[in-house]
């Protein structure tokens, strides 16, 4: 008999950092520049939201409804915490009847959720016909140099690793989510950009803030000693500093799709072109 797959993340940590993070006053870069982003996705389509869900940091939220109100009507504000939200809940078992939001809103949250499927397919379950759905998580590349610092770290101090931090998804399985959910007009693309710390420490605060520490289930149970990150200091600058700035990657992922609906565009059936490519393009066509 095969053992039960083990969750990747701890999520009675989750909950407690998450939770911890928004006692602190103040919203952090990372979540202001996706509540933009967000924005103006949202303001480029022509329809206001009658009944929205946001599902993610209070900070987040209130960023989105400061910026959208004449386009969001009302709004419920949901996150899987200890409290510091409207609605406490996970995104895998949202307390919502079928078809109650014309707008459903995930920011940062889906790259620390153990089964992302069923966190789509819930999402997709309260959206209205023809309801949009757009998420942003954190994709593969984000904190690379991060990774990559601590594994060396480790092997010179403890002469082993330990998992520090999430493996995260890639485009083309964000694609598939969408797919799998059954929303159609699945859109997937990615905001990368670098970040100069003058300190690791900040960066450090940032993640703690956003409660994005190492939640892992897997992770090593025993506090870190300062030679750790003394050492990590050290292979970080001498490997991924300029001018005495640590570079910090990020990749965001946006997520966006609709719930079906008889009004929606429709895909043409393989082969009912009315017109051939080649006399489009004025070429000769020759067959292979």
């Amino acid at each position: 008999m095969s053992k039960p797959k083990q969750d990747i993340f701890d999520q009675k940590i989750v909950r407690l950092r998450r939770g911890r993070g928004q006692r602190i006053a103040g919203s952090t870069f990372l979540l202001d520049r996706c509540a933009d982003d967000l924005c103006e996705r949202l303001l480029d389509i022509n329809r206001s939201f009658e009944h929205t869900l946001i599902i993610g940091d209070k900070y987040f939220a209130k960023r989105v409804i400061r910026r959208l109100s004449g386009k969001i009507k009302s709004y419920a504000q949901l996150d899987d915490t200890t409290h510091n939200a409207q609605i406490i809940a996970a995104a895998t078992a949202l307390p919502f009847k079928n078809n109650s939001f014309d707008l459903v809103i995930n920011g940062l949250t889906l790259h620390s959720v153990n089964d992302i499927p069923k966190a789509m397919l819930e999402a997709k379950r309260v959206l209205k016909p023809d309801g949009l759905f757009v998420g942003a998580l954190f994709g593969g590349a984000t904190l690379t140099e991060l990774r990559h610092a601590f594994y060396k770290a480790e092997e010179t101090i403890y002469g082993a690793i330990s998992p520090r931090i999430a493996p995260m998804i890639d485009m083309s399985l964000a694609a598939k989510l969408l797919q799998k959910a059954g929303l159609t007009m699945p859109v997937v693309d990615k905001d990368n950009f670098t970040v100069n710390y003058k300190k690791l420490e900040t960066l450090f605060a940032d993640l703690r803030r956003m409660g994005d520490t190492n939640a892992l289930t897997a992770r090593r149970r025993v506090p870190s000693t300062k030679s750790l990150f003394t050492e990590l200091e050290y292979v970080y600058k001498k490997e991924f500093s300029d001018n005495e700035k640590y570079r910090v990657r990020f990749e965001i992922l946006w997520l966006t799709g609709w719930a079906s609906h008889s009004s929606q565009q429709k895909p043409l059936k393989p082969g009912s072109a009315k017109t051939r490519l080649s006399e489009v393009l004025g070429v000769k066509e020759y067959k292979l």
